[in-house]
């Protein structure tokens, strides 16, 4: 075999030179006739199957060697300098041409060197580019990782960022997202509150955390912090340490668990842009996610997130009996259009507290506002930065008083917005206005609406379309038939059979009645849109009232009044003295 039948692989030529040696006894010189090389290179062959490795030429650099010792010193000075501060390859190319006049240098030469000797300087220096980290393993039960992450989602058609909670066990994987619109301690709070109910339990050691201002006033020395009281107390409430990662990016690989599963669950649920009409809606969609990842396996587990879950979550630390309010307790005044300022925010309140101090539990979702121990007021917390978030109900009291008020309202409008403000009540406004005029109208409007401080909103919208129907505009009718359905209601019946019910029997008006035709039961002329089948009121057979019985007194009162003499004095009136 000549080596013009050999593939270019040394190895082969190396294995045919060794077997013609072994199987013929060929010399050396012959082997190097045969396959065409050197006798140095069969020698080779025949001491070692493996190929030596080639020699790597060492070629001069005149234009680069000069400079060398330059690059080196503007390396080394980087060593200390700061981290966004330090030399680039065009950087040292620049120095180079204006200071010292190398004109003749190309990038790509400079690029190379400096790609190689920076590493090698900080080697010898002591100071390894790349830091080594060590696996870790974790018992059932014991810890977790928490983390924000930002996330942009269609917030009821405008694109709007919020924040994602995540809480990571670091034994099977299983973690809870929770959306809120801020990362304030309230959100941060409530965030641990439903994910430790989610998971049925407290991990029994510690949570590691980076150092989120929610928890940490201030970063100490080394892993001391000084936390926030408020945190604290959450923390003993619960029964659990915390462990606070080294600041920036040195300590993100720390709790590198939940960095990860921020980014997967990002890439995986909410790509593309999720469209929701509130972050209620979201994280019913959080929730289904998560469970759905109970069948997902980590790299190379043989078993899945659940299946790992089932064995910790027996292990965790039960949850206490007593819950923790995560909101923050603030005492703002009442101004004289009855709100509250919370965060740049307006929340309305009863008018009847202007003036007054309330005590308000801000919440990461929710605005509560409370006078004394009983609650007056509870709004949706607002996202945007001056957001004016009002209710109808609380200024009712003041447009019984100022009824032209009520047709430019912001809280008329919030109501239309969002549904508060129905169909029914907008047909009852318009034919009361039509009867009363307009004060008169707003006003039958406005006691309609007390109605719905005290009976559900479904039998109220019930009898308002039955009282539009024949045109009755006195809010007491409206009232009567509301309980009415009400009591059906409450004797078995479901309220949507009800209030269909309530459709189709209409209120009777009272007037009809009466000019029905007694002894046909029927009206004889009958307006158009009225009912023909109207039935007329009973024939009242009683006799008239009469005050015939009163004419005595009458008269016994005129025998005892006084006389008056010619002289103008009163003269007493005549007594009759019985003797027995």
């Amino acid at each position: 075999m000549t080596r013009a039948g050999l593939g270019s692989s040394r190895v082969e030529l190396f294995e045919a030179i060794r077997r013609d040696a072994r199987r013929e006894d060929v010399g050396v010189r012959e082997l190097a006739r045969r396959y065409r090389v050197h006798r140095r290179t069969v020698r080779q062959a025949l001491a070692s199957a493996s190929p030596p490795p080639r020699k790597t030429p060492v070629r001069a650099a005149p234009r680069l060697d000069p400079v060398k010792p330059l690059i080196d010193t503007m390396l080394r000075e980087d060593l200390s300098a700061p981290r966004k501060q330090r030399h680039t390859a065009r950087r040292i190319l620049a120095r180079l041409v204006d200071e010292h006049g190398h004109g003749e240098l190309k990038y790509p030469t400079v690029r190379d060197y400096v790609a190689r000797r920076r590493a090698e300087i900080a080697l010898e220096a002591g100071t390894p580019l790349a830091e080594a980290m060590v696996p870790q393993s974790h018992e059932p039960g014991a810890e977790a990782e928490v983390d924000f992450a930002e996330l942009y989602v269609d917030l009821a058609g405008r694109r709007t960022k919020v924040f994602l909670f995540t809480l990571r066990l670091s034994y099977s994987g299983r973690a809870v997202h929770r959306v809120f619109a801020s990362q304030g301690q309230e959100a941060f709070l409530e965030g641990h509150i439903h994910a430790f109910a989610r998971l049925g339990g407290v991990p029994w050691e510690r949570i590691r955390y980076d150092n989120l201002k929610a928890a940490v006033s201030r970063v100490l020395f080394g892993r001391d912090r000084e936390e926030s009281a408020r945190w604290i107390e959450f923390r003993s409430h619960y029964g659990f340490d915390a462990f606070y990662c080294r600041p920036g990016v040195e300590g993100a690989h720390e709790k590198g668990g939940v960095e990860g599963e921020g980014g997967r669950f990002r890439r995986t649920h909410l790509v593309p842009v999720p469209r929701v009409d509130s972050l209620v809606e979201l994280n019913e969609r959080l929730a289904a996610f998560d469970d759905a990842d109970d069948a997902r396996r980590i790299a190379n587990r043989a078993r899945t997130v659940g299946d790992d879950f089932a064995t910790e979550a027996s292990m965790l630390r039960p949850l206490p009996n007593e819950a923790f309010e995560p909101g923050l307790l603030l005492t703002p005044r009442v101004d004289t259009h009855a709100r509250v300022t919370v965060r740049q925010c307006r929340y309305s309140v009863p008018a009847r507290l202007i003036g007054r101090r309330v005590r308000v539990l801000l919440r990461a979702s929710q605005v509560v506002v409370l006078d004394g121990r009983r609650e007056v007021a509870r709004h949706p917390r607002a996202i945007t930065k001056g957001a004016v978030v009002l209710e109808l109900d609380h200024y009712l009291e003041v447009l019984q008083r100022k009824p032209g008020a009520l047709p430019g309202a912001t809280a008329l409008v919030q109501a239309r917005a969002s549904g508060a403000f129905a169909a029914e009540h907008e047909a009852f406004w318009a034919a009361a206005r039509k009867a009363h005029g307009d004060q008169g109208g707003t006003r039958a409007l406005v006691e309609v609406l007390l109605l719905h401080r005290h009976q559900h909103r479904g039998d109220i919208l019930a009898a308002l379309r039955a009282a539009t129907a024949i045109g009755a505009t006195n809010p007491d009718v409206v009232a009567v038939e509301a309980r009415r359905i009400a009591e059906a209601r409450r004797a078995g019946d479901d309220h949507h059979s009800v209030a269909a019910r309530a459709d189709q029997r209409r209120v009777v008006s009272l007037t009809e009645r009466r000019l029905a035709d007694p002894d046909s039961g029927t009206d004889p002329d009958p307006d158009p849109g009225t009912d023909p089948g109207v039935t007329a009121l009973p024939v009242d057979g009683r006799p008239l009232p009469s005050v015939e019985a009163y004419d005595e007194l009458l008269a016994r009162r005129r025998d005892h009044q006084p006389s008056i003499s010619p002289d103008g004095s009163a003269a007493a009136p005549e007594t009759r003295n019985e003797v027995s």
